[in-house]
């Protein structure tokens, strides 16, 4: 089945997207992907015009999501979003498209991360008296801090906390001058900017005398791109609704 897809962005992710969504085949050696059209997300005109998808990938910047929420509803295509730095109220207006059309969000589409999601989930609920810290590292282009994989990486423990009846964590983004003794409620997260770096995230669980660390590290952005196209052929076969990469993915 080829499947028509859409692009959003038109950085290096939108870039390789493109080239590796180009050159993929079957065993059969005919083309999985047709692209259909590379969108710059702020500009409206284009956006209106651009020729319907089955699936539009978007990897562009949070303030172009009402170019890509009218793409998507006039079109009636799937959804795989891979932007940061979302609002509140913009990360519910996306969760509220899946009314309507497929969607799926993340803040990182590498299989390897989803596993550490995993794993964190798991050390929280082993060392609940461990003081947590995140450190996430990018390349000095990276717009967002923290970056949307550091987010879900809080949020696996908030919501692991929660599934046990713990309170939530107060998450503190970075420390500086006389911040006083680490309070017992905090969760620690920082942000690292330099050179190329495709992305780094460690996570440390810190107790009397001993601690724990997972860490992730992206050799290249060719992981995510592998994951958001394998999402894509996934996600144009469900019903609409809101998915976690996940869910669709292993789920």
């Amino acid at each position: 089945m080829l499947h028509r897809i859409a692009l959003v962005g038109t950085g290096r992710m939108g870039s390789l997207i493109r080239t590796t969504a180009a050159a993929a085949r079957t065993p059969e050696d005919t083309p999985v992907f047709e692209v259909v059209a590379c969108l710059d997300g702020s500009d409206a005109d284009a956006m209106e015009s651009a020729a319907a998808a089955d699936v539009l990938i978007d990897f562009s910047h949070a303030s172009c999501l009402a170019g890509v929420a009218a793409y998507v509803t006039r079109c009636r295509c799937a959804l795989v979003s891979g932007t940061t730095g979302y609002t509140p109220e913009q990360a519910a207006e996306l969760r509220a498209l899946g009314a309507d059309v497929p969607v799926v969000w993340s803040g990182n589409y590498s299989i390897g991360v989803a596993a550490l999601r995993h794993l964190v989930a798991q050390a929280t609920r082993e060392l609940p008296g461990f003081d947590v810290e995140i450190v996430e590292c990018h390349h000095n282009r990276k717009a967002d801090a923290p970056s949307g994989t550091a987010s879900m990486l809080v949020d696996a423990v908030q919501e692991t906390r929660a599934s046990m009846g713990l309170d939530a964590l107060s998450p503190v983004f970075g420390r500086e001058g006389l911040c006083g003794p680490r309070a017992a409620d905090e969760i620690g997260v920082h942000a690292v900017r330099g050179g190329t770096v495709a992305g780094v995230h460690t996570v440390g669980f810190f107790g009397p005398d001993e601690e724990i660390t997972l860490t992730h590290r992206a050799a290249s952005r060719q992981i995510f791109v592998n994951g958001a196209l394998a999402a894509a052929v996934k996600l144009v076969e469900r019903p609409a609704g809101f998915y976690t990469f996940d869910a669709l993915m292993f789920g």
